[in-house]
């Protein structure tokens, strides 16, 4: 599965993250990758990450593209690409929607 997103210049995760040089937090692409996951697997919620590596800096309003694929033991993969670059990539364990 694969989906694009871009983080508008005013988002406020940007306010002191870098003040004249934004970039956007790892935790904001996670948010994004789980967001998608939870449209591809709304039953499903994310148990843990297993692994994240941040490998190139992501710029407002840059577009980046999700692409999750099955990993071992019932995990989920992730790599996020923008301009060529290799973003994020990493695994996520996922498993049923707990009752509340």
């Amino acid at each position: 599965m694969r989906s694009d997103f871009a983080i508008p210049p005013d988002h406020p995760c940007l306010e002191g993250h870098f003040p004249g040089n934004p970039i956007v937090p790892g935790v904001v692409i996670l948010d994004e990758v789980a967001a998608l996951l939870e449209q591809v697997q709304p039953e499903h919620r994310i148990a843990r990450v297993v692994q994240a590596k941040f490998l190139s800096i992501l710029r407002p309003g840059e577009v980046c593209e999700i692409r999750l694929s099955p990993g071992k033991l019932g995990s989920v993969r992730f790599e996020c690409h923008a301009g060529g670059r290799l973003i994020a990539s990493g695994a996520l364990v996922v498993g049923p929607e707990q009752g509340e």
